[in-house]
């Protein structure tokens, strides 16, 4: 498994000389300590020789090369399957306070208080696997961003399925996500209170009256539907990213033809939903479980970006952008790391004559961090060891389930 960063030289493309010097650089961005406090916290290493690799090697496409070579190695081992076929996905936005409100970030948001802060929004596949992350403003609801990661990853995952909580969805998202394929199924809060929408006039389903809020202006629909096409492909060909044109969409004056138009699809769409939500408990179980690795992973994250108190005191959006990558790519390499040595745990058990069922397996998770050091001084080593990719023994069997539990 080759890795962007090494090669991609900001001037001639080349490798870095150094591969230990790049991992610190990317570790650096990763647990939150900074160019000059990894130098400090690695022996022999500069200040001036660490930012001269970060700034040649470090850039916002060779992080998402490098994190789509280590989500594509993760997919295709054997041991990733008992968790999912990467088809489905979820997605949640989690908040790191600022030292200060920076460029246009660290704004103030009402439900986290008084203290500037910015959001890491996140998308997890159903393997455990974060292949796409963003920084986006705290102020900004979760939902203006659910399809670019969808949509602008570099993995190899098909995404079919993908779930979020009640911030994470708008009628604007459903439709979107319909038209270009996606299907959408948020967890909804307070779902006695959500209405539906129908095509007849209410009076045409007396048993559920109370349910019906409205009829569809499906006329709207149709006087707009190459405009929303024309919307649809041009978000799918990148012409326009899917966030500034949600973002634009929901502060137009509902009177706004197109995106009133696209309103009422996204109504139909949530109404199909609902219906299918209401009566259908494994896809309410999907959703459920969908989150919960998502939330697993934030705990992981936070744990990991635990230098300076979880704080960003980086002031511009650059820099703040390379803090969530680097954050997103250290998750990654442990859910890999893992993976890989749970499969070894569970051999190892089978070998000595335990019964592990397969289906028990979907149960682990490799999102387990208390086995790894995450403080003291960081030593590379430079010996073939790892370089010949050999793994590490296993001490025993009691220590390997230890590992699988």
């Amino acid at each position: 498994m080759h890795c962007p960063l090494r090669r991609q030289h900001l001037r001639g493309g080349g490798a870095a000389k150094d591969r230990e010097l790049l991992l610190a650089a990317i570790l650096a961005d990763g647990i939150n300590l900074g160019i000059a406090r990894m130098a400090e916290a690695c022996p022999g290493v500069s200040p001036s020789t660490l930012g001269r690799v970060a700034a040649w090697h470090i850039r916002e496409e060779t992080y998402a090369k490098a994190l789509a070579e280590i989500v594509n190695h993760h997919h295709k081992l054997e041991f990733s399957g008992h968790w999912g076929d990467g088809t489905t996905s979820s997605s949640d936005g989690q908040r790191f306070p600022t030292g200060g409100r920076g460029d246009v970030h660290g704004q103030y948001n009402a439900r986290y208080g008084r203290d500037p802060g910015v959001t890491f929004y996140t998308h997890i596949s159903d393997q455990y696997a974060p292949f796409h992350t963003k920084l986006i403003n705290a102020t900004v609801r979760d939902a203006t961003h659910v399809l670019d990661g969808l949509l602008y990853h570099e993995s190899d995952l098909r995404i079919e399925e993908h779930y979020t909580d009640t911030a994470g969805f708008t009628d604007h998202v459903f439709a979107l996500c319909h038209l270009l394929g996606f299907r959408f199924a948020p967890r909804i809060r307070n779902l006695a209170e959500t209405r539906l929408f129908s095509i007849e006039k209410p009076g045409s389903y007396p048993e559920m009256g109370k349910l019906i809020a409205g009829t569809l202006n499906t006329k709207q629909i149709a006087r707009n539907w190459d405009d929303i096409l024309r919307l649809a492909t041009s978000i799918k060909r990148g012409s326009v990213s899917a966030s500034l044109m949600l973002r634009k969409l929901g502060s137009y004056p509902r009177q706004n033809s197109l995106a009133g138009a696209l309103r009422e699809v996204g109504k139909l769409e949530r109404t199909l939903f609902l219906l299918q939500y209401i009566r259908d408990v494994d896809l309410r179980r999907r959703i459920h479980a969908g989150l919960n690795k998502g939330e697993a992973r934030n705990a992981l994250a936070r744990a990991v970006f635990f230098n300076r108190l979880g704080e960003l005191r980086d002031r511009t959006h650059e820099n703040q952008q390379h803090r969530a990558s680097g954050l997103n790519m250290v998750v990654a390499a442990i859910v890999i790391w893992n993976s890989v040595y749970l499969e070894q745990a569970i051999d190892i058990l089978r070998y000595s004559g335990q019964d592990i069922p397969d289906d028990l397996l979907a149960h682990l998770s490799p999102l387990k961090w208390e086995h790894i050091n995450l403080t003291g001084d960081y030593h590379w080593r430079r010996d073939a060891g790892l370089r010949n990719r050999r793994l590490r023994p296993l001490r025993s069997p009691d220590q390997a389930l230890r590992v699988a539990a």
